[in-house]
């Protein structure tokens, strides 16, 4: 309701020039025929229908005011403590549409009795007050000034065209508050992403929002970036928004998936809070696909059990069956002996069809250990002499300034660590090919620094460098994405077959496949001693043994899976239904050229609805995780989530939103929620 000073003074005087109270005035018919007419006036001299909160000097009215959207009066009344009631109504103007008004590129809409403007140039559609020549023409004079002098036969056929036959479609525009909620949930998405701090959303990247805005529109624009909220809150809810439908949307896939295979591991945070972690690999649609299945803190002492009851009871929660369960996947160096084991078999236990592997990463670090005593020797004190630098930031300075003085390649070492997806190679080699540079800055006084002047030393560090570096060439080809069981067995049989050429090579004085020792034999001018290729010998032998050990030659019963094409005899993990079933598959000439296009996983899962039975038994042979890999990057993203700086942060929803395959719906989201007020 409006307030309406001038009426309320004109009936405050109208009351008391006849000193009459207002129920009496209302009681009295002659009188309430001349009040009513009084009123009526003064409603009609009001430029809007909505007149109200009339108060007389005896007593407040209430007043109300209703329009009937068919009708043609507007109704005020007026109310006393009485219940009295005064009813007073005025004329709405309605404008009709002439035919002439299409001179001016006007059509009418909807009603005709009622109607409404409709450019047919731009479809913008204008109010029913706007039906005046005079507004008509602005419109045209302004918006089209192009067709401004165009007659009505024009604009006759214009509108008679086949394009502008059909019916307008109806445009669904955003309020300023949701677009402003939705680009809130945006931004929201992508600080979460990136890992950084709540606080950037309005500390950094909405003024920098502003300043672009303004500079390359106008500062009207740039004054809409104020709407979006990203205060430090807004952003923590808007982060848990979307993570829970990102889980949403992964338990419904869940729910419908044939099998699922889990990877998981824990660890603990920089509070102190033990951290799990757990991933699942699962075919959707016509992909394998890997996502986050949980993230969640425990207690410090937790234990296999509590390990399992918090996966568990995430499984009840959503309703997802513990018998789609294939592999599991841990950790070796915990899975033999620890809580790791004790959630494993409690796993097996509610999903007995379930197997368990364990990482292939750490059973192929413990192979590349073992190593002769002369290159351990070199190697152990390599280490020692980097330590020495590095342990001391003065000395890890003076030798950045000695390097830029020297116009060295590099300019400081690498630090050696024992964490296995850390290239030793690149270490070994920094140091190599700083050994000019470090025998400058190294005392002499120093044990060690002997040992860069003696060549037999340096070939030998020269040697390790090359296959450390080749080893780990091997490690970071089987970490990533959707590697599976197959591409690890290809690149240790690669490994295999290199190491037995490696070794021939070494024994007939060849040493073209190591290149920075072939390159230091040149430089020197000389050859390497018998004892020294018979350590790189004696290395290159013990590595092919023990990695065979770790990772035994098998029966290849599922070779059908990798190259269905080369399939000539059942194979024996097949029933006869489903021999017939590959038969038929691998007798498609599509199916064939298909397989030359897509990866393995793709290939498989592209035919579950055309050959679903073979399909589904090569799909759970492709779902077991092969390496740790997914584990160790999300806690490398936990890490430098939750900071020093950032302690008492729940970065659960975070790793939801970073380590997910899955894009949460903004546009669900927003619809969802009741209000639709930016802040919330």
């Amino acid at each position: 309701m409006v307030k309406h000073m001038g009426c309320t003074s004109k009936l405050t005087t109208f009351c008391t020039t006849n000193s009459l109270p207002m129920d009496l005035l209302l009681k009295q018919g002659s009188l309430k025929q001349e009040a009513e007419s009084f009123c009526y006036q003064i409603v009609s001299e009001s430029d809007s229908p909505k007149v109200g909160v009339v108060q007389s000097e005896d007593e407040p009215l209430r007043s109300s005011v209703s329009i009937k959207p068919e009708g043609e009066l507007s109704r005020v009344n007026f109310m006393s403590s009485s219940n009295k009631i005064a009813t007073f109504s005025k004329k709405i103007k309605r404008r009709k549409y002439d035919e002439s008004y299409l001179s001016f590129g006007f059509t009418h809409f909807e009603n005709r009795d009622v109607p409404h403007a409709q450019c047919i140039l731009c479809k913008k559609i204008l109010s029913n007050s706007s039906l005046a020549p005079s507004k008509l023409r602005r419109h045209l004079e302004t918006k089209h000034i192009a067709y401004k002098d165009k007659d009505i036969s024009f604009f006759k056929q214009y509108l008679d065209s086949p394009e502008n036959s059909k019916p307008p479609a109806p445009k669904i525009v955003n309020t300023d508050n949701e677009s402003a909620t939705e680009a809130s949930y945006n931004v929201s998405y992508h600080i979460a992403l990136s890992g950084e701090a709540h606080t950037i959303g309005e500390l950094l990247i909405k003024p920098c929002a502003k300043d672009v805005v303004m500079r390359m529109f106008d500062e009207q624009y740039s004054k809409k970036i104020d709407a979006i909220q990203l205060s430090n809150s807004t952003v923590a809810r808007r982060i848990k928004d979307l993570a829970a439908d990102i889980e949403e949307e992964l338990v419904c896939r869940l729910r419908i998936c044939d099998g699922f295979s889990l990877q998981l591991d824990e660890s603990a945070d920089i509070s102190g809070l033990a951290v799990l972690l757990v991933f699942i690999r699962y075919r959707f649609n016509k992909s394998i696909e890997e996502d986050l299945l949980l993230c969640e803190s425990l207690r410090s002492n937790a234990t296999g059990e509590e390990i399992f009851n918090c996966i568990n009871s995430f499984m009840q929660k959503h309703e997802i069956e513990w018998k789609k369960c294939v592999d599991v996947c841990s950790d070796a160096s915990r899975a033999v002996d620890g809580k790791i084991a004790e959630a494993v078999t409690l796993i097996k236990y509610v999903a007995p069809e379930s197997t368990s592997s364990h990482c292939f990463f750490y059973q192929h670090a413990l192979a590349v250990k073992i190593m002769p005593a002369s290159l351990k020797s070199v190697l152990d004190q390599a280490v020692h002499i980097i330590s020495y630098i590095k342990a001391r930031p003065h000395q890890s300075w003076a030798l950045k300034i000695l390097c830029e003085e020297m116009g060295a390649q590099h300019t400081a070492l690498l630090l050696n660590t024992e964490v296995r997806w850390l290239s030793r190679g690149k270490v070994l080699l920094r140091l190599f090919e700083l050994r000019h540079e470090l025998l400058v800055f190294m005392d002499s006084a120093f044990r060690l620094s002997s040992c860069l002047t003696n060549s037999s030393w340096l070939l030998r560090l020269a040697y390790l460098a090359d296959i450390f570096t080749k080893l780990n060439e091997v490690n970071l080809s089987m970490q990533g994405k959707n590697i599976t069981l197959f591409t690890v067995f290809d690149k240790i049989s690669s490994l295999l077959r290199k190491l037995e050429f490696w070794a021939s090579s070494v024994e007939e004085e060849n040493f073209d496949c190591f290149p920075t020792l072939s390159d230091f034999l040149t430089e020197i001018n000389s050859t390497v001693d018998k004892d020294i290729c018979g350590a790189i010998v004696q290395h290159l032998r013990g590595l092919h043994s023990t990695l065979l050990k770790y990772f035994p030659v098998t029966s290849e019963s599922n070779a059908w899976v990798r190259n269905p094409f080369t399939v000539t005899v059942k194979p024996a993990s097949l029933v006869a239904q489903d021999y017939e079933s590959l038969i038929d598959l691998t007798s498609d000439s599509q199916v064939k050229q298909t397989f030359s296009e897509l990866s393995l996983n793709d290939f498989w899962s592209s035919l579950i609805h055309e050959y679903p039975n073979i399909t589904g038994r090569a799909v759970r042979v492709l779902l077991p995780f092969a390496t740790m890999h997914l584990c160790e990057t999300g806690f490398s993203y936990y890490a430098a989530t939750k900071t020093k700086y950032r302690k008492r942060l729940d970065a659960a929803p975070h790793m939801r939103i970073r380590l997910s395959n899955i894009t949460p719906n903004i546009k669900r989201i927003c619809g969802k929620k009741t209000q639709k007020h930016c802040s919330h």
